[in-house]
């Protein structure tokens, strides 16, 4: 997607896209945490459009920029996000699975943690 800027907001814990426009608008966004204990890793949770800028690949261009960071970083992603979890087994050559123990771990976090996200 050439009309849209992908910004990472860690202390917000969002990634988010803006729209072409000028306007600075934000378009999508995937709210995420980081992980610590067992390991670090980035964790996804909910993958949100607007809707008038639905179908348009903002989801998945967001998506690919979260393994994108994570490869950056040397960490791996542990989605939770139903959507992050389906564009990863579609695209196991960009987005590596992730270890049970480590979706394990990143589950008990968020159960722990409700009122976050």
């Amino acid at each position: 997607m050439s009309d849209i800027e992908i910004r990472d907001d860690r202390a917000a814990g969002r990634l988010e896209a803006f729209g072409g426009d000028g306007g600075g608008e934000v378009v999508g966004r995937i709210q995420y945490f980081v992980l610590e204990p067992p390991a670090r890793a980035l964790v996804p949770v909910h993958t949100v459009v607007e809707p008038a800028h639905e179908d348009r690949g903002i989801a998945g261009s967001l998506a690919r920029e979260l393994y994108a960071l994570a490869a950056r970083e040397g960490v791996p992603v542990a989605p939770l996000c139903p959507y992050v979890v389906k564009w990863q087994a579609r695209h196991p050559e960009e987005a590596p699975a992730a270890d049970a123990e480590l979706l394990r771990a990143a589950k008990a976090w968020l159960a722990a943690h409700p009122e976050l996200f």
